[in-house]
Parts: structure tokens; sequence; C-alpha cells
């Protein structure tokens, strides 16, 4: 994506900019480096986006109104973070041209919650892509990465658009290329509550740190999946995440993704990645999917002229 936003796109995406991807992240690493005074976790990782995902559609409302149209299990309207990004937006396009501008959005939800793959964040993402597309609000990247910050710490990722090694609370994002390749995803059909990981006393918080420049290295000296400091806490509380993985593990080096319950493992190619997923015992959900470069967002709003 580039620094600023064209504000002028083709009448008909002004109307409605329909299949619109919030895909995946898994996290190839992720290290707890540290702790902040205020509580929060500090993080080493690399995302890695995968063409899996939900996908949002959008239409503008004459009125200022915000709705989400399609029901989402488990979370109320008001909770939802596509809600919520799309309401910061509108206040922060009222505050630049006081215009409050509306849209429905609908949702085809198929990532899960608790699942770490980054669902709710990469719709919030999406959100404030596309919407500052649609309402023609010329804000930058960077402040869109900002404003997503607010909503939750892996929704800059998305908006960033590439994989990214991470460091901070997830914030701070550097470029990174990582090898084509595809993946197995398992979802052992538990929620996995992210705040139930960090807060327990079994947790490492000190795991010394790696330098971007040496992530090649790392990669090939830990089996290209590192390890995840969060999973050994993860298997212990919720005995399925261990289980997907002792199975997983048969075929490739199998990791939990952040704060679980998905896990996954690397293959080099499609028929490989075939072969397992026709193996997934009926328990559990589970999918291949494409790592991807950059974020599939970036061709429609290129296509579209609202980048």
């Amino acid at each position: 994506m580039s620094g600023t936003t064209k504000t002028k796109i083709d009448t008909d995406m002004r109307h409605s900019l329909l299949h619109c991807p919030a895909p995946a992240k898994l996290n190839l690493f992720l290290h707890v480096t540290g702790r902040r005074p205020d509580g929060y976790h500090l993080l080493q990782t690399v995302f890695q986006l995968i063409d899996f995902g939900d996908t949002l559609h959008f239409i503008l409302r004459e009125d200022s109104h915000i709705r989400r149209t399609t029901d989402v299990e488990g979370i109320p309207e008001n909770e939802d973070l596509i809600i919520r990004a799309a309401q910061l937006l509108q206040a922060e396009t009222f505050q630049r041209t006081g215009k409050k501008p509306g849209a429905d959005i609908a949702i085809e939800k198929r990532l899960p919650a608790g699942g770490g793959l980054g669902g709710g964040s990469s719709d919030a993402a999406t959100t404030l892509m596309a919407l500052n597309s649609l309402w023609e609000c010329g804000i930058s990247q960077n402040e869109l990465m900002h404003m997503g910050l607010q909503l939750g710490a892996d929704v800059p990722f998305f908006i960033f658009g590439r994989n990214a090694f991470a460091e901070g609370i997830g914030e701070k994002l550097s470029p990174v290329d990582t090898p084509d390749a595809w993946f197995v995803v398992i979802h052992p059909n538990i929620s996995v509550p992210t705040s139930a990981i960090f807060a327990s006393e079994e947790l490492t918080r000190n795991t010394e740190k790696i330098k971007m420049l040496d992530f090649p290295t790392y990669l090939t000296k830990n089996g290209f999946l590192g390890k995840n400091d969060l999973q050994s806490v993860a298997i212990k509380l919720y005995p399925p995440v261990l289980k997907a993985i002792t199975w997983l593990d048969r075929f490739a080096d199998a990791r939990m993704t952040g704060s679980g319950a998905c896990v996954f493992a690397r293959f080099d190619s499609e028929a490989e990645a075939d072969e397992v997923v026709s193996r997934i015992p009926g328990e559990w959900n589970g999918w291949k999917a494409r790592g991807l470069k950059v974020h599939p967002l970036d061709e429609i709003l290129e296509t579209s002229g609202g980048k």
C-alpha cells in the first residue's frame, strides 16, 4: 500500500465494494520477551498471511447509520470489531470533513473465534481499508494502522498488508519475505481465550530476543516454525490442542498459532497438503491454505482506484 490513499474511485465501486477478503494469519513463531508496566506483554513474531479467511460486503447508505446485516454467533453487533472499526473511521471522517457516511456490512464468517488466526482483527482491518476507500476519506496507511491499534494489537499488521516481523505488542512491523508454502490448519473445535493464556503463571516471559536479520538463519536452525511460547500453557489448559498438535506432527513439524486453538504445519506442495487434509479426523475442522505475500484486498483497491 502507498502512504496515502486516493479519494476518487469508480462510481459503481463507491456504491458497493463486494467480496472484500479478510485473510487469516499464522504466527510462524511467537516469543514473549517481556512485560510492560501496564501489563501488556512484549512479543516477537513473524506474521504469515494465508488465503483463507472471512469475506466482508459493504453497501453505502444515504444516512449515517452503520449496520451489520448478518448475525455472528456469540458476537453482539455493538461489540463486533467490524462495527467498532466503522464507527472509529466515521468519527475521524466527521472530524476532518463534517460528514458522517454510513454503511451496511455483511460478513461471511469462516474463521473461528478464539482460534489464534486473527479473525476479528482481520475483519476490523478490512473494514477500515474498504470504508476508507468507499467513503473517500483519504486517510493514509500509517494513520489507519494507528487507528487499528486502538481496536487490537494485530489490526495494524493486516493494514500493513504483507508478511512481517513484529515486535512490541505486535505493532512494530518490518516486512519479511517468507518461503512459498502450503499450510494445513486444524481447528480442534474449542475456543481458547487469549486472556487465559497470558494470565498463566507458567507462561515464559523472558525469551531471548532475536534480530530480524537473523530470521532466515533462525528458520533453518529451528525447522521453519520455530516455537510458540504460548503453546506450553495452552496444551495444559486445553488438551484438545495437544491432541491436534500430536496428530499433525506425524506429517510435519506442527505448532499452535497465536494463543490457540488452531494448529498448523507447513508443506512444500499442494498435493502434500491435500493428502494430510484428507486424513483429518472427523472430530476436527481442517483445511489447506496457500501462503500469501501481500494482503488480497490490495489488488481489489488497486483495481478500483481506491489505493
